[in-house]
């Protein structure tokens, strides 16, 4: 398996890493095959035209070189965009814009994108604003998934409380 230079790139040096205080929305998504879990934060703020924009995203993840590299890419690509701009991409955009990534790591430009997804859904959610019909399917996917997650490890995750 072997990362382009982009990707090593922007694992070794992630862009806006961090977290947020206080964030407009927050989101999570995970791998529970790979065990991969990336949180996202955003700020959207309007400009002098009145047009919300995210002004601040970052992120922190647990994970592999490509789940680093594709939660800094993410954040690069969505910075300044319109919430229905930041909807628009797609895992091809992380891919290409890391000039590439291994088949068996293309989930992680998922998991960037559900990430993203979750952060835009809790951010309309708590704003009153109309959520997109595929952005709901999404996050209902997503809490499924963390279900399973908190079934499977439920014992685990009890005892490692301790």
């Amino acid at each position: 398996m072997f990362y382009t230079k982009q990707t090593l790139k922007h694992f070794r040096n992630p862009h806006n890493y961090g977290e947020i205080k206080n964030p407009d929305g927050e989101g999570e998504a995970g791998n529970i095959i790979c065990g991969d879990l990336m949180n996202l934060y955003l700020k959207v703020k309007k400009t002098k035209n009145g047009v919300e924009i995210i002004d601040a995203v970052k992120f922190k993840t647990y994970g592999c070189a490509a789940a680093i590299a594709t939660s800094s890419v993410i954040t690069d690509l969505v910075k300044g965009k319109t919430v229905d701009q930041a909807l628009k991409i797609g895992k091809k955009d992380i891919i290409d814009t890391l000039n590439g990534l291994p088949p068996i790591k293309i989930h992680c430009s998922i998991l960037a994108i559900d990430a993203l997804g979750e952060a835009i859904y809790q951010y309309l959610f708590k704003n009153n604003r109309p959520i997109p019909l595929s952005l709901q399917k999404t996050h209902e996917r997503i809490e499924i998934g963390k279900k399973e997650i908190k079934e499977r490890y439920a014992k685990w995750l009890s005892i490692s409380k301790k």
